[in-house]
Parts: structure tokens; sequence; C-alpha cells
């Protein structure tokens, strides 16, 4: 689950993160009096709030927006009105959001931070280690962290940190002198990384990022701008993390997924939608289907414990997406029986009818039995043996039906 920025910032502010002073605003008036609020004489900050980076690089589709990205510097107060109208109810496109863009419905407005460096800092799960990875990076105008990590992913400092006692003071030191900032910078550059470990590890924390990070004339850090995203099988101990999310960030497919506890992505290219029940087989399903010359457009996570009912309603969210011209069911049954999946997969192909190749792989509990209810369905299915055999039959079918 991700927030926005200003939801993040106030969180990490707890955490004593420095950020500058800032207030939401939904309509152009409250962005003038938010203004006032946060700087009397400016300059001030308006900042679109989507969920998407790249925000200042971004532009707006519709024509009254203008030519300024998601993020605009604003120096005269009688301007703030004007440039809120514009942003307000326009869809601001960036590298993130693809073509379709995302409708701005609320503006941070900040006050302006004066800085004389900036870089990026991150805080992420390495799973491959496996280890809590903090990662820092300078920044300058010709290139920015996206840029760096595919092009000079060297340039990247990654220091792993303890689960327990977060960073080490030979690691901030580290830190501290792979930006060239100087000593007096050593206390508040520890008090920034340990806010974020906290946090971080306080709210069940998937990520963390801080990009851009300011340092002042006098040596302090300040969070310019800030993300996070949460795990979100521990948002059960995070009831006021929960409250926060914003439903119209989110498609109305993955709305309708997680109401019945189900994980969905939508992608903006290929034409095979998955079915399975774990982040591990996702991503193997992804990656084979890839190698025989097709793509995911959506996968739908149905992990835990469900009853036909809600496997028929998590298929039919599937089935009725248009971009989907093939459909791969791959399903290890250990809590989820194969049994309840193979009656909802029968109860949502009979509502919405099946129009397109349907493959399904069941392995573990009651496999058997699943494998039965299929074949007296009389339904179009085709049942495969393994995952390769699962792929090899669904690219087969889906190269014939072109």
């Amino acid at each position: 689950m991700n927030i926005h920025e200003y939801q993040a910032k106030k969180i990490l502010s707890r955490y004593g993160v420095t950020i500058p002073r800032g207030k939401i605003a939904y309509t152009p008036n409250e962005a003038k009096n938010a203004a006032l609020h946060v700087s009397l004489r400016g300059p001030w900050m308006l900042k679109a709030q989507i969920q998407s980076g790249a925000r200042e690089k971004g532009h707006f589709i519709e024509e009254k927006a203008g030519k300024g990205g998601g993020i605009r510097l604003i120096h005269r107060r009688r301007d703030i009105v004007a440039e809120a109208e514009k942003m307000l109810g326009s869809t601001l496109q960036t590298l993130q959001t693809g073509p379709k863009g995302k409708t701005v419905g609320r503006i941070y407005v900040e006050a302006f931070a004066k800085v004389r460096a900036k870089f990026y800092a991150g805080l992420v799960i390495d799973r491959v280690t496996p280890a809590l990875t903090l990662l820092v990076c300078k920044l300058d105008e010709r290139q920015d962290i996206m840029a760096t990590a595919v092009n000079r992913p060297d340039k990247i400092l990654r220091l792993k940190l303890d689960l327990e006692r977060g960073a080490r003071k030979t690691q901030i030191e580290e830190v501290r002198r792979y930006l060239d900032l100087p000593e007096r910078s050593f206390h508040f550059l520890r008090e920034f990384i340990k806010g974020m470990y906290k946090a971080f590890i306080d709210y069940d924390a998937t990520m963390i990022e801080i990009n851009p990070a300011g340092v002042t004339r006098r040596g302090r850090i300040v969070a310019l701008d800030a993300k996070m995203s949460f795990d979100n099988n521990a948002l059960y101990r995070h009831p006021d993390i929960a409250l926060l999310q914003d439903e119209y960030e989110s498609e109305e497919r993955e709305i309708k997924a997680a109401k019945f506890g189900f994980q969905y992505r939508d992608f903006d290219d290929g034409s095979i939608g998955c079915i399975v029940n774990g982040d591990g087989i996702a991503l193997t399903a992804m990656d084979l289907i890839r190698r025989n010359g097709l793509d995911t457009s959506c996968f739908l996570n149905v992990k835990g414990g469900v009853d036909k009912d809600k496997i028929a309603a998590g298929i039919k969210i599937i089935m009725t997406n248009p971009k989907v011209e093939g459909i791969l069911i791959n399903i290890l049954g250990g809590f989820l029986r194969c049994n309840l999946l193979a009656e909802g997969i029968v109860a949502a192909a009979s509502e919405v009818g099946l129009n397109v190749p349907l493959v399904v792989r069941f392995e573990g509990i009651n496999k058997d039995e699943a494998k039965d209810i299929l074949h007296n369905a009389k339904l179009p299915i085709i049942v495969a043996y393994d995952m390769e055999d699962s792929i090899d039959k669904l690219v087969r079918a889906v190269k014939e039906s072109y």
C-alpha cells in the first residue's frame, strides 16, 4: 500500500526527520490560505499529490493547466490561486503513470526550502541478501536517481543495516564522507537516517524513499520529498495507516480484488491474465510467459483462506478485463483447496462466458477432485500437468486463436 507525499512526511516528522512547513489544499482558496499559513513571504511550492514519481518532469494533458509540471515554484502570492486552479482537476502524466495519467485532486502547499546540495536516500528490503538496505546517491541537475540506477549503478552507495540497531556510527560516517558533507552534518545525518529506520521498522514498511533530501547552508538535512510503501499483510497492526489508503489512486479492479482479500496488479503491456496463490509462483509464471514471446497484462493473487464465491468473484475480475487474450491459473493447493478453486472457475465461466483460452494447473490438496469438477463441467478449459506444460499449452492456444 502506498500513501501520498504529505502523509509520508507527517509520519517521518514524528521520528525526527526535518521537513519544510506544509499544508494540504483541495481548492484554490484553500491553497492560498495554506500558503499564508506556511510562509508569509514565500516562495512556495505547489505539489500535485498523486502517487507517482517524476511529478516535476511530468506534464498535464489539459491545455488549461499550462506547460508547467506537477511541482511548481511560486514567487508571488497573487499567483497561488491561478496556479492551483490550473493544477486541480487536471490530469498529470508522468513516466510512472503511463499515458492515462492521474487526476490531481489535492495540492500540497509547502514553504520553499533553500539548500546547497541534494541527495537521494532510500530504505528497502533486499530480498536476495536478505537485509534492510540503505541506498544513498548524490544528485545533480543533469542526472536523476532513475538514470543513475540504470546507467551508473556503481554510483549508488549501498549499506546493509542491522535489523535491531539500524545504522552503525561507522556507516553514518561513511555516508557523510560519500556525500562530501561537513563534519557538523554528522549529527543531523544520524538523526535523519535513524528517523527513516525507526519509521520503517515501526510501521512494517517495504520502502521509504526521500528524493530528494536537501542539505542547508548550516548542514541540516531536510526531506524535500517523501514516499512510503507498506506491507499489506501487516496493515491489521496499523489501522491508522490503513485509513490513509486513497481509493482514487487504485484501479477499479484493484479495489474489487482488495474487498475479497486478493491482490490485483495491472500492467500497460501484455495479453495474458495470471491467477496465482503466491508471489513466487506469480514471478515464475510471468518470466516463463515472457520467454515464450508473450507478456502479462495483469495478475490476481488469491493466497489465503477463501470460499467458492470469493474465488468466482476474483476470477471474474480477470475474465472481464478487455486486454486479456488468454488466462493462466496456476495454483499450489495448501490453505487454498484445489476443489474450491475449480468450483469457482466453473461458476465464473458459466456466468461471464469463456471467450479466451483458459489453462489450469493444480497441484496440492484435492487436486484430482478439482480436475474431475472441471471435466464434468463440459467447458473449454485446458488442464496442464506442471508449470512448463501450462505455459506451452497457453501460448499455443492463444496463438491459434489469433
